[in-house]
């Protein structure tokens, strides 16, 4: 049986809230809300799959219960859309920094309402799915679940210092969290013999594992929709290396996915800075040493220059979220 999806509507006027109800009842489970209170009160009751949020309301305003929203840890998952009107637009760069995914203006046509609520629900599905292969990841993999979750969280603040927090490509910067910790989901296909052997790998051995770059990409498959492909090329293309000696295809500078280039420094601080079963973790500054030594190298330059501005981020990242 297809999953029945819920959607909460907050708006201070109950005419806003009859036109969405006419709007979405025939294909998604509504909940409605009067006010900012009423609003988180109905998101930890009901667990939406998707918020619109209306800005101008009295008491807390929309702002202000978006942000509540988002920094609780049962409700942060859970996006937001803000349904505005056309004057309130100014305000859409605020919205966007503090956790929306998107606006709906004021007064929304039925088709334009449906189309951007079929849109983020579908990626709802997805970071579903990219859950799921994370954790099968985790099971099969040596290194920890908080690894794969660091990832996600220092591509996204490399995402936001490169500028992606821009309004317009704020949706990019939250699906580079989402998909960058799939980028090493093709190991569940290598054998344990080579993905556990807790000491160096030999040449055979190593052929094998590099084919886990391919397999990841095959594995999340070739889907129509952008996270799954930001997925898929993050999976194919954080080995490559900024000089052209990187697999699996050689591929050198700009040729590499912008995604490519920001997981591949991610992931090798924080390989660097953890515990395997085969090397002790490394001092921060040693780890920066390497980092700049390999800058024109291994790593885009500008990647390690977003690394080197956002230590201090990495370092809470790693505290919040310990092996």
């Amino acid at each position: 049986m297809d999953k029945i999806w819920s959607i909460l509507v907050v708006d201070d006027e109950p005419a806003n809230l009859q036109l969405m109800r006419a709007i979405l009842a025939d294909f998604y489970r509504t909940i409605f809300a009067k006010n900012g209170e009423q609003a988180i009160e109905a998101a930890r009751r009901h667990q939406p799959d998707l918020i619109l949020l209306d800005i101008m309301m009295p008491g807390l305003d929309g702002f202000e219960v978006c942000r509540r929203l988002k920094s609780d840890p049962a409700l942060v998952a859970i996006p937001v859309i803000f349904v505005t009107a056309m004057g309130e637009l100014d305000d859409e760069a605020r919205g966007f920094e503090i956790g929306a995914i998107d606006y709906i203006v004021k007064p929304a046509s039925p088709a334009i309402v449906r189309a951007r609520v079929r849109t983020h629900i579908s990626l709802v599905d997805q970071n579903a799915v990219l859950d799921r292969l994370g954790l099968a990841g985790e099971y099969k993999d040596n290194e920890t679940g908080a690894h794969v979750r660091r990832i996600g969280r220092y591509s996204e603040v490399m995402a936001r210092r490169l500028g992606w927090s821009q309004a317009a490509c704020q949706a990019a910067c939250q699906a580079i969290g989402r998909a960058s910790p799939m980028h090493d989901i093709g190991k569940i296909a290598i054998p344990d013999r080579v993905l556990l052997k807790p000491g160096k790998l030999d040449e055979e051995e190593w052929s094998i594992m590099r084919t886990h770059a391919e397999r990841g990409a095959a594995i999340i498959g070739g889907n129509v929709t952008g996270l799954m492909q930001m997925a898929a090329r993050i999976a194919s293309s954080h080995h490559e290396k900024w000089d052209g000696t990187g697999y699996p295809g050689g591929f050198a500078g700009d040729s590499i996915p912008i995604e490519g280039r920001i997981v591949a420094v991610a992931d090798v601080y924080d390989a660097l800075m953890s515990r395997r079963p085969y090397k002790e973790p490394w001092p921060q500054a040693k780890v920066v040493d390497y980092i700049v030594e390999q800058s024109d190298r291994h790593f885009d330059p500008e990647m390690v220059t977003l690394v080197l501005s956002a230590m201090d981020e990495f370092g809470s990242i790693r505290a919040e979220l310990p092996d």
